[in-house]
């Protein structure tokens, strides 16, 4: 059954007041399906979301409220007393315990922390310290750990016995008695080894890891490239403080591309979702940066301004100064889209920067010899010839042509070298996306026209 139609059946039950046969309907269903069911409820009715939160055991209700947006926790947290408010704290995993804090209200967060045991709420306070977006702000503490003089026997019953509160049990890390990460060993190798074989020997050393304070970017890339299903973090003395699953980093890469987008795009990034933003919320998101634009575009409008006397006598030349500008705009936002999206892959390094702009050079010849024979085809034939335009002449055609030429090789030399000099230092190369690429390559287009225009046709 798709969800529509099994959002149709659970809201029926709900008109019935059919109560029992919702709560064993959602029991079998995925929890991130109940927890976007409850969503839709608590759009149309706030109180029944809470009401049907209810029906759910235990164990259930804090996973599906671990999936919640903060606006349906809160409602959720305000609609519940403090002993049901107490067991969800204490059954959810760490992490999620974490993001839920950074995202409700101070005075939601205080109830929740007072409700809270005083050992998970030391712990969610030392996960707070840690710089947003690190390492150490992403991973959970519920991992499987094993010591190196244990059997594979103990080790296996060891995971039966504390595995079920655990985020995953298939990666299990050794350490060593004051902590110290000693080796990884899988439960698949556990599997296929004898009883009394011993940890020590069937343990991989060579251990892939993070340390807390890392980007969560460059620990995203280590499980990309190493086909991890989690990453041990690491403290300043190499002590095994948490794990990052691969679900946690599925998270954090739909982030780090969301906030891509928007900065390519000239806004502020937000972790709203936009359905949550406010009209408000999203006007100052984009405000700045239109200002910005619109007052160094100003700098294209002088350019023309200090050329009215030479357009006066060459009227046709104003027609072209759109095409121009677009098709510059246009290259550059190519070249800086590549290059940007291969610098978060960590495809491309500063130390590229010579190979690549030999690259775009290439690229950018081919393009701009190409564009221009087109577009002198086009503006003799149907301008002139078909429009009757006699006012384009062969050397109008040249400069346009010439012109455009030029303006695709600077406009992709510029699309390569500003993001890399961004990253260089230390700013995001997204920054230096489509909005600022065209403004720059639109004033450099028209000085070159200009300086073409005045001295091959002396205006």
């Amino acid at each position: 059954m798709d969800y529509d139609a099994l959002r149709e059946k659970l809201f029926g039950f709900i008109t019935d007041r059919k109560l029992k046969a919702l709560q064993l309907e959602l029991e079998d269903m995925n929890e991130f399906d109940v927890a976007e069911f409850l969503t839709d409820l608590g759009a149309n009715d706030p109180k029944s979301m809470a009401t049907v939160f209810r029906l759910l055991s235990k164990e259930r209700g804090a996973e599906i409220f671990a999936e919640l947006d903060a606006p349906e926790q809160e409602w959720i947290i305000n609609s519940i007393t403090d002993t049901e408010l107490a067991g969800i704290i204490e059954d959810m995993y760490v992490d999620d315990a974490v993001d839920m804090m950074e995202e409700l209200p101070a005075n939601v967060v205080k109830r929740v922390m007072r409700n809270a045991t005083p050992g998970t709420r030391d712990i969610i306070n030392q996960y707070l310290k840690y710089p947003e977006n690190s390492a150490g702000s992403i991973m959970t503490a519920e991992f499987v750990d094993l010591k190196k003089y244990m059997s594979v026997r103990e080790s296996i019953a060891r995971i039966r016995r504390i595995g079920e509160n655990k985020e995953t049990i298939y990666v299990c890390y050794v350490t060593s008695g004051d902590r110290k990460l000693e080796g990884v060993v899988t439960v698949k190798k556990l599997l296929l080894s004898n009883d009394d074989d011993v940890i020590e020997d069937i343990m991989d050393t060579n251990v892939i890891f993070a340390h807390t304070t890392d980007d969560q970017e460059d620990v995203s890339e280590k499980i990309s490239d190493y086909d991890l299903l989690a990453i041990p973090v690491v403290d300043k003395e190499s002590r095994l403080v948490g794990i990052v699953t691969v679900d946690d980093i599925i998270d954090v890469m739909q982030e780090e591309v969301t906030e891509d987008i928007e900065k390519m795009a000239a806004i502020t990034p937000s972790d709203k979702p936009y359905l949550k933003q406010s009209v408000i919320y999203i006007w100052k998101n984009r405000i700045p940066w239109l200002l910005l634009l619109m007052i160094s575009a100003t700098f294209t409008g002088m350019i023309i301004s200090s050329f009215e006397s030479a357009l006066a006598t060459q009227v046709v030349l104003v027609g072209f100064i759109p095409m121009l500008m677009d098709t510059g705009g246009n290259s550059g936002s190519q070249t800086s889209a590549t290059i940007i999206r291969s610098i978060s892959l960590g495809d491309i390094e500063f130390s590229d920067l010579f190979s690549i702009l030999w690259k775009e050079l290439r690229v950018a010849v081919l393009c701009g010899l190409s564009l221009a024979a087109v577009n002198f085809v086009k503006v003799m034939v149907v301008d002139r010839m078909l429009l009757g335009n006699t006012d384009i002449s062969f050397t109008v055609a040249a400069v346009v042509c010439l012109t455009l030429a030029l303006t695709v090789l600077a406009a992709k030399l510029m699309g390569c070298i500003l993001p890399m000099l961004a990253e260089k230092i230390g700013f995001d190369p997204a920054v230096m996306a489509s909005p600022f690429i065209t403004t720059i390559v639109d004033a450099i287009s028209l000085l070159v026209y200009f300086a073409l225009a005045t001295s091959i046709l002396h205006i």
